[in-house]
């Protein structure tokens, strides 16, 4: 088979998936949502793109029965809490988050045990059940507002360390006792990698995630969420971008930036896990309504608490969006 036809082959397979998904979306009153750093593809289907908790947020003023989420399972089981009448669907169930699984809730209440009574700051890319044990949640966009607004000097901060050695180096008057979590796609990316992109586009300004280590974020002309890149990027005069997150980013700062130039430092920016949703698989989840993810009962009712927290802390243009 020439390259050509097997393009072509590809093109129409793609195609024929897309409007099976759209006709299934309509029968179903469904949406797809799809986190920044999805395929291409999936983020073209979808009716959202942003962030977990954006994704979450967003789908409540949806009038959906079914919402598709194209991302990893924390982010689901997020979605579940905020939207309990919905149904939520993970494409694929295997779909996971490392960082998330370094913290259980066995691990956390000994953590707990050793500091009694300092509360306990709980990064979204965690469990439901570790979220129903914290105190308040926090997202990498408002994590440093979410710690500075705490009572007392000291802070359990889980379970990510490189947020948690961001928000230390802000905020100098509070102890924040760190958990050994870290992001697999950011941690293995290496200095070097940075200062030699940076030498092959110097005119380009370095964005960086606070999941990155400290020793990548002293390189950044710009550290933030993925949210905050996207505002960053179109509110800047500069045209050239290297951009210090997970790749599939990279989509959706070009489709908002066309003028722009964006740059992927590393070949280690990608997440296995991200890359697991495909349009297969979310047509598939279509037909036959899987894998439902569900957060009931009183971990719900605690979870939610928690989010609700770090909700009441956010400034007026964040608890807009």
């Amino acid at each position: 088979m020439s390259r050509n036809k097997r393009a072509n082959d590809d093109k129409q397979y793609l195609a024929a998936l897309r409007k099976n998904i759209d006709r299934l979306k309509k029968e179903k009153n469904a949406v797809v949502v799809a986190h920044n750093y999805e395929r291409p593809e999936v983020q073209q289907i979808a009716d959202i793109c942003g962030d977990s908790l954006e994704l979450s947020r967003a789908v409540m003023k949806i009038d959906a029965d079914v919402v598709v989420f194209c991302g990893v399972h924390f982010m689901a089981e997020t979605a579940s809490i905020l939207n309990p009448r919905k149904k939520i669907l993970l494409p694929v169930k295997e779909a996971g988050c490392p960082m998330a699984d370094m913290i259980t809730l066995k691990k956390l209440r000994k953590l707990k045990k050793q500091y009694p009574g300092v509360p306990v700051v709980c990064y979204v890319n965690s469990s439901a059940a570790v979220k129903a044990e914290s105190d308040v949640c926090c997202t990498s966009s408002n994590a440093l507002e979410i710690v500075a607004s705490l009572p007392g000097k000291k802070v359990i901060f889980i379970p990510d360390k490189n947020l948690g050695d961001y928000i230390q180096a802000k905020l100098p008057e509070k102890e924040i006792v760190l958990w050994e979590g870290f992001c697999p796609t950011h941690i293995r990316v290496s200095e070097d990698e940075i200062i030699d992109s940076r030498k092959k586009h110097p005119a380009a300004h370095f964005i960086a995630h606070p999941e990155c280590p400290q020793r990548l974020l002293e390189h950044a002309d710009y550290i933030g969420s993925t949210s905050g890149m996207l505002r960053y990027v179109a509110q800047a005069k500069n045209k050239e971008f290297i951009v210090g997150t997970e790749m599939g980013m990279i989509y959706r700062l070009q489709k908002e930036n066309p003028s722009k130039r964006f740059y992927c430092p590393s070949e280690h920016f990608i997440c296995a896990d991200m890359k697991l949703t495909t349009l297969g698989w979310i047509a598939h989840s279509l037909e036959t309504m899987t894998y439902e993810v569900k957060v009931s009962g009183s971990m719900r009712e605690k979870a939610k608490r928690s989010l609700d927290a770090m909700l009441a802390v956010l400034p007026k243009e964040e608890k807009k969006r």
